[in-house]
């Protein structure tokens, strides 16, 4: 089955892909902390480069992966145009006061030289965190995602449900293509090319509302098999994916610690000392 929804249940060969679980998570939640931090373009340009190698040293399918890029540029791209309607003086809260008008279209609406750059980072911030978020989904496997989380704390019961889920999606996704084939061989038009948005939009939410009510289902199914064989009963447990360390992780180790380090003295310099600009401004 083409991997349209982008999880994998097999380790890749890749160096992304030979990380253990726990430094895949940890080091994707401080890179988290690390975007939400900060609008310093000095920060976030790096980050959004390397990251973008590391998705592409996955080898990802970019024909898939360009839809999600298309939907998260509209998405984004409408937020903030709506940010700017509800707050058309946000760069000058950001950059120290000073407000370059270089278009006045009412006496409210207006566009700066300092909202374009606070705009600008803002949606740079977003892509850079889909482009990390689709290096982390692309290199990890469920079973790692669940060691990778019971690492960093979080009860072993919600990393089941967690790994549960993403191992299901891709059998919703195959179970769903498998029904539009049928419907189609029966005469269903759902050809973009000949049939309209709504047709196909009513179509495929006859197929989704089903197949979503059986998953629940097979949930079910696996929660009363789980039962029988005694699960929950310990108080820890243990990964069957998750292996030693390898030179790869320690060096991940190093990266991500020093990165913590770095967040925390930024996170307080930021908000305890006094700062004349809430971002860096190069035009101030």
């Amino acid at each position: 089955m083409n991997n349209q929804l982008l999880i994998n249940l097999i380790p890749g060969d890749t160096w992304l892909h030979k990380l253990t679980g726990k430094t895949k998570v940890r080091t994707f939640i401080i890179l988290l902390v690390y975007i939400i931090m900060s609008f310093d373009i000095r920060l976030l340009l790096p980050l959004f480069i390397i990251s973008l190698i590391g998705l592409t040293s996955l080898k990802p399918k970019w024909k898939t992966l360009k839809y999600f890029f298309i939907i998260a540029f509209i998405m984004n791209s409408i937020n903030i145009i709506l940010y700017w309607l509800v707050k058309p003086y946000c760069g000058s809260d950001w950059c120290g006061g000073s407000n370059t008008v270089l278009v006045q279209f009412t006496q409210r609406y207006y566009i700066s030289a300092e909202s374009i750059w606070y705009l600008s980072i803002r949606f740079f911030k977003m892509m850079t965190s889909l482009v990390v978020s689709m290096a982390f989904i692309l290199s990890i496997t469920p079973s790692e995602l669940a060691a990778g989380l019971y690492s960093v704390k979080v009860p072993y019961k919600i990393c089941t449900i967690f790994s549960i889920a993403f191992r299901y999606i891709p059998d919703i996704g195959r179970d769903f293509e498998n029904i539009k084939v049928s419907m189609q061989v029966r005469g269903v038009e759902l050809d973009p090319k000949k049939a309209s948005v709504m047709t196909r939009l009513k179509q495929n939410v006859l197929i989704l509302v089903p197949l979503i009510i059986t998953s629940f289902d097979r949930v079910g199914n696996i929660a009363n098999a789980m039962d029988l064989r005694g699960y929950g009963k310990g108080k820890t447990r243990t990964y069957y994916s998750e292996r030693e360390e390898e030179k790869a992780d320690k060096f991940m180790k190093i990266i991500y610690y020093f990165l913590l380090v770095f967040c925390i003295y930024w996170i307080i310099t930021q908000n305890i000392m006094p700062q004349p600009y809430k971002m860096w401004y190069p035009f101030s």
